[in-house]
């Protein structure tokens, strides 16, 4: 009885139960409730959840799954990749430019540190992260985010021009809402293209709608451009190179519709750029930030060459007088964080096309792969073209996007190396019999004489007669 209870149903219950588990779970649920604080920022529409600091919490929890995670995954801290070590980098002269800082050192010190947590979110996604799935799941929590962010602005935000403090952190300012939802938007295109039902697909659509008519309530010119290239390169990926021409032309409607509906601002403000016919106070404004990003743009040439190591993160504002950001990412973590940041900086993100091009050289049989390998390309795509227009150093989104490119690879390679292994040899394997077989093996040497009888036991003899 007790062989049959051991292959009863609650005990393979139990082994699949077991065989399901994964491993840091822990860790995991803890990166996830960090990823979804950010990028949801629940507290700032959820009227009960404003008096709880889910931010500070999900923060210092994440940063125990990071030190709890160390020597219990398959990749250790050895194991990461070099564009870790270009953001930890980054951050380091952060710290540097701080405590040099001719500005505000005590505020410079405390935005880096702030900031330091992105880095602590990066090295834990890619030691956690460690199966396609996992990855899938943070890249659902942005997206998902993201949409529901895009939906509450929307109806909240109709008193507000251009979308401005509807939702606060990281979306109270326009131009931060308008990029987060570029950088947002080709991963809801592969989960579009991903699912096979039909509610679902619907699902995405819409919520694809709404954040294109929230960008474009925003005014944001930037957000505009890089809508335009990720969107190109979006329909190149999964139009024409994934055969699927229909997308092409169903983009070309939505984007006619709603920019009908929803972008004649954005076109007067593109138009104010000239200064001519500044009909209203719109206008005037438009042109003004115009005018004064030019002149941002020129006071932070001339902070980089006095201050080569930087003035500190944040410090720009006070420096330049006008209490404005220069609005190019670039020139942003030149003239605050140094020009050995902006170094790491760009090599940061080159790694993050690197990791795509070697992707693309191992087969993969995973369509899903393929899908959001190409919704990354977009992402980092749009983000280096929008950079240009948009002080977005400091926002996450895209150092998560590197991320995700560097787990991918790193599952993918590991993938292939486990499918390369050999085949255990099991010639030299001590064969292990059944208690069947065995019974079976005395009763045939019972068959074969006197002399083989006199080998079986007492009892055995007797019960064959």
């Amino acid at each position: 009885m007790a062989v049959l209870e051991k292959d009863g149903p609650s005990a393979r219950w139990t082994q699949r139960f077991a065989l399901k588990r994964e491993p840091l779970a822990g860790a995991f649920f803890w990166l996830s409730a960090f990823y979804l604080v950010y990028c949801a920022r629940p507290e700032d529409w959820i009227p009960l959840l404003k008096y709880i600091p889910l931010a500070k919490i999900s923060g210092i929890f994440a940063l125990l799954g990071l030190l709890m995670s160390a020597g219990r995954t398959k990749r250790g801290f050895r194991d990461l990749p070099r564009e870790a070590i270009y953001f930890f980098g980054i951050i380091c002269m952060l710290f540097v430019s701080a405590l040099l800082s001719p500005v505000w050192r005590g505020g410079a010190f405390f935005n880096t540190l702030a900031f330091a947590k992105a880095l602590v979110a990066w090295v834990l996604t890619f030691l956690v992260i460690t199966t396609f799935a996992r990855l899938r799941r943070i890249i659902f929590i942005q997206s998902a985010s993201v949409a529901v962010i895009a939906v509450v602005s929307v109806l909240k935000g109709r008193s507000h021009p251009r979308l401005e403090g509807v939702i606060g952190g990281i979306y109270s300012n326009p131009n931060d809402l308008a990029f987060a939802i570029v950088l947002s938007l080709p991963f809801c295109f592969a989960f579009l293209l991903s699912t096979r039902s039909i509610p679902r697909k619907a699902a995405w659509a819409a919520s694809m709608l709404v954040m294109c008519t929230a960008l474009f309530m925003t005014s944001s010119r930037s957000g505009f451009i890089d809508l335009l290239v990720t969107g190109a390169v979006c329909l190149w990926v999964f139009g024409i190179k994934g055969k699927r021409i229909h997308l092409i032309a169903a983009a070309v409607v939505a984007t006619l519709v709603v920019g009908l509906a929803a972008g004649g601002q954005v076109k007067d403000r593109f138009l104010a750029v000239s200064g001519d016919n500044l009909e209203n106070e719109v206008d005037q404004k438009a042109y003004g930030s115009y005018e004064q990003r030019r002149l941002l743009i020129v006071e932070s040439l001339q902070g980089i060459a006095h201050y080569p190591l930087g003035i500190g993160a944040g410090n720009f504002e006070t420096y330049s007088g006008m209490w404005r950001e220069v609005h190019v990412a670039y020139l942003q973590i030149a003239v605050e964080g140094g020009i050995v940041s902006l170094v790491l900086y760009l090599l940061f993100f080159a790694r993050g096309f690197g990791n795509l091009r070697r992707l693309r050289r191992i087969p993969s049989s995973d369509p899903e792969i393929e899908l959001f390998s190409g919704a990354l390309y977009a992402t980092l795509t749009g983000f280096i073209v929008g950079a240009l227009f948009a002080p977005e150093a400091y926002q996450y989104f895209p150092y998560f996007a590197v991320a995700y490119t560097s787990v991918m690879l790193a599952i993918a390679k590991e993938k292939e190396q486990h499918s390369e292994d050999p085949p255990p040899d099991l010639s030299n394997r001590p064969r292990r019999w059944s208690r069947a077989q065995a019974r079976a093996g005395e009763l045939a040497s019972v068959r074969g004489g006197p002399a083989e009888r006199s080998r079986i036991p007492a009892a055995l003899l007797k019960n064959q007669r």
